[in-house]
């Protein structure tokens, strides 16, 4: 998401980029990061939870609103309801994963900003 955020505002449109893992989303230059303590497979909070979903996108909207700058880093007040597990991940693993386990060395220069061509 931080590698889009970053083509999106490059375009001259204002992003945020949702993530459980700010730092790491950070760390390729994504210009707005709103860090959320939320599983991975739903960043948004629970399927069903309307209200819940809208807090989360008005605080995105909010950080885009108030960090002109790029480069803000900025964790949300939301937290992951205390016994409510979450929908259970794929079996398969997204490509970027088996693309990383075949190519660990990837993982370095993405963490550096180095991103390859093609890859």
């Amino acid at each position: 998401m931080g590698l889009a955020s970053r083509e999106i505002e490059a375009a001259g449109i204002t992003s945020v980029a949702l993530s459980m893992l700010p730092h790491f989303t950070a760390s390729v230059s994504a210009p707005r990061v709103a860090g959320i303590a939320h599983p991975f497979s739903q960043p948004l909070g629970r399927a069903g939870d309307a209200e819940g979903q809208r807090a989360v996108l008005r605080a995105a909207l909010a950080l885009a609103a108030q960090a002109l700058s790029p480069g803000t880093v900025v964790q949300l007040p939301f937290e992951w309801p205390a016994g409510v597990r979450p929908h259970q991940l794929p079996c398969t693993p997204a490509p970027i994963v088996t693309l990383i386990k075949s190519k660990p060395w990837l993982l370095l220069k993405l963490r550096s900003g180095d991103i390859p061509e093609g890859a």
